[in-house]
């Protein structure tokens, strides 16, 4: 759900379509823009990790050791064993807001952008959704092989069917089966403002997990007293319901809100909310929540 005082959605956008390019994965793109592929252009690129850095360091440092030739063979062995620690798949990367992705990068993936801000209907676009999903079938398990679907803004008021709200509840259920049925996964966003109440009750039910932003004021002073590193926040992310396909027992998390940082201005940083130190003198007591996991110690405070 987006926030209309702030586009802090297209954070976590882009950093979802980043993820699934660095993995070779199949993406498609919709956006009520008239042209959606210059948006690829915005998408950061990955950044060098503190594990990068350190290997990167150590490696410099073995190449600069004379080791015996009787050594060598203990050391081969090592080296084996750290890179086939390196051949596994990083599921999230750090990616740097500052630098985007070169434009030859794209040549050779397979991404496929609509606009959707002249559809007067969304059968075309649905058409589009099932021949992309037809190529990512479930049975093959390659992390290559998983397809990603990101649609900005599906209600834009800009759009011809903005105000078909009983077509795109069908177009998202519609969805929602076709991607229950391939190995793809799809982020839909949308402004709740601009549906009716009941409609936007209907489709934050079909989501499998729902997630929505918030702009934080430039000056609350309040606010700034209750929570750690509020200088450094641009906004918030509340956790409303998380997948659990298969099963009724739902999903209990230890945190439901998150703060959302920009890390030296370059790297986006999800990170729980921690109340800040009471003082004493004023008269609070410690008994109060202390920090998002929810532990029920009053003598102690976590952060």
């Amino acid at each position: 759900m987006e926030d209309a005082e702030a586009p802090h959605h297209m954070l976590l956008l882009r950093n979802f379509m980043s993820q699934g390019l660095v993995h070779n994965q199949p993406l498609l793109y919709a956006s009520p823009s008239r042209d959606p592929r210059g948006f690829l252009g915005t998408l950061p690129s990955p950044g060098a990790s503190k594990d990068d850095k350190s290997r990167d360091n150590s490696s410099e440092q073995e190449k600069g050791l004379r080791i015996a030739w009787q050594y060598k063979k203990y050391f081969g062995d090592d080296q084996e064993s750290t890179n086939a620690i390196d051949s596994k798949y990083e599921f999230c990367n750090d990616f740097d807001l500052r630098r985007p992705f070169d434009r030859h990068f794209f040549s050779g993936k397979h991404v496929e952008c609509v606009s959707i801000l002249d559809s007067s209907s969304l059968s075309n676009f649905r058409d589009r959704c099932a021949t992309f999903l037809s190529q990512v079938p479930r049975n093959d398990g390659n992390i290559s092989s998983a397809g990603r679907i990101a649609i900005q803004s599906l209600c834009a008021p800009q759009c011809d069917h903005s105000n078909m709200e009983w077509e795109m509840l069908s177009f998202l259920r519609y969805l929602k089966s076709m991607v229950r049925s391939s190995n793809a996964v799809a982020v839909v966003t949308f402004p709740p403002s601009l549906l009716s109440p009941s409609f936007s009750k209907r489709w934050q039910h079909m989501a499998d997990t729902l997630l929505s932003v918030r702009a934080i004021p430039d000056e609350d002073k309040e606010l700034a007293k209750l929570l750690t590193g509020y200088q450094d926040m641009v906004g918030l992310l509340n956790v409303h319901k998380v997948a659990q396909i298969n099963t009724q027992v739902p999903k209990i998390l230890e945190a439901t809100t998150f703060s959302i940082k920009l890390q030296k201005r370059r790297y986006l940083v999800l990170e729980c909310l921690n109340q800040a130190p009471i003082d004493v003198s004023s008269g609070s007591s410690y008994g109060s929540t202390g920090s998002c996991s929810g532990s029920s110690k009053t003598a102690s405070l976590e952060f």
